[in-house]
């Protein structure tokens, strides 16, 4: 099972730091120029504890580049490959501008750089992608930038396109494969549409030859600071919906189980 980091930049995703040790103190919701609380978990710190069980290896999957640099200093003076992958979303036309009468359909991919040209290539991408498409790419854009020998693109579990068609009335999405050959992530973080959508995926990879591979998504270190966690979410969701967010009633996406976590992933690898 691959463990799939997130960081603080990838802004309302994650409780986790980049720092090369738990150096910074955890969030406070109340007052952000004195830290409170415990240190907060710093992805390079829990890698450097657990270097075997990690193979030396972080993967970081963000969705921006701002953390980048500082993720492989660190990863440099850990003496720690990094492996970064940037979640974006992806869409037919991003030059449409989405209304009432146009509805983009937008699901989310993630593309990993191989090597440095790959990762010159994601920041081209995100360029692109930040500045002509409202934070979306299009396959003729992704095509025209895409090369197997320094890219590859994985499918996410959630938020993809056989999620958005699996559990949405929407119009379906469409994924243009006809340029590379993806993986698709199988997760399992015990919500109740999981195993459904797991099921779905797999018979879907079957028909179509497709790589499939097990991943757990890590936003933070234990089950503990699953509350931190919501409350983070709840704080930078504000504004983007009608829907009333409290702690009882968070009203966000995949925010009903505390299996985001390290924790999870040790107990999985001790069965």
């Amino acid at each position: 099972m691959l463990p799939l980091f997130k960081s603080h930049y990838s802004i309302g995703k994650s409780i986790l730091t980049l720092g090369p040790r738990a150096i910074s103190s955890r969030i406070s919701f109340t007052d952000t120029t004195t830290p409170v609380g415990d240190p907060a978990s710093s992805i390079f710190s829990i890698a450097d504890r657990n270097r075997e069980l990690l193979n030396n290896k972080v993967i970081l999957v963000e969705d921006s580049l701002i953390g980048f640099l500082e993720a492989k200093k660190h990863a440099d003076d850990l003496d720690i490959q990094l492996v970064f992958g940037l979640r974006i979303g992806i869409c037919d036309d991003m030059s449409i501008i989405p209304d009432n009468k146009n509805r983009l359909c937008v699901h989310k991919i993630v593309i990993f750089a191989k090597n440095d040209d790959g990762c010159s290539l994601l920041n081209k991408i995100y360029s692109l992608a930040f500045t002509k498409g409202g934070g979306n790419i299009d396959f003729k854009s992704l095509k025209e930038l895409y090369n197997d020998k320094d890219l590859k693109i994985a499918i996410p579990f959630y938020d993809s396109f056989i999620f958005h068609n699996s559990f949405s009335y929407k119009e379906p999405c469409m994924l243009d494969d006809s340029f590379f050959e993806p993986v698709y992530f199988l997760e399992n973080n015990h919500l109740p549409f999981d195993l459904v959508l797991g099921d779905i995926l797999e018979n879907y990879c079957l028909e179509n030859g497709f790589e499939t591979q097990e991943v757990k998504s890590i936003y933070y270190e234990n089950r503990e600071d699953f509350e931190a966690y919501q409350t983070y979410k709840c704080i930078c969701s504000r504004g983007f919906s009608n829907r009333a967010k409290t702690l009882d009633m968070p009203n966000l996406d995949h925010c009903a189980s505390p299996e985001f976590c390290f924790e999870s992933l040790l107990d999985y690898e001790s069965v």
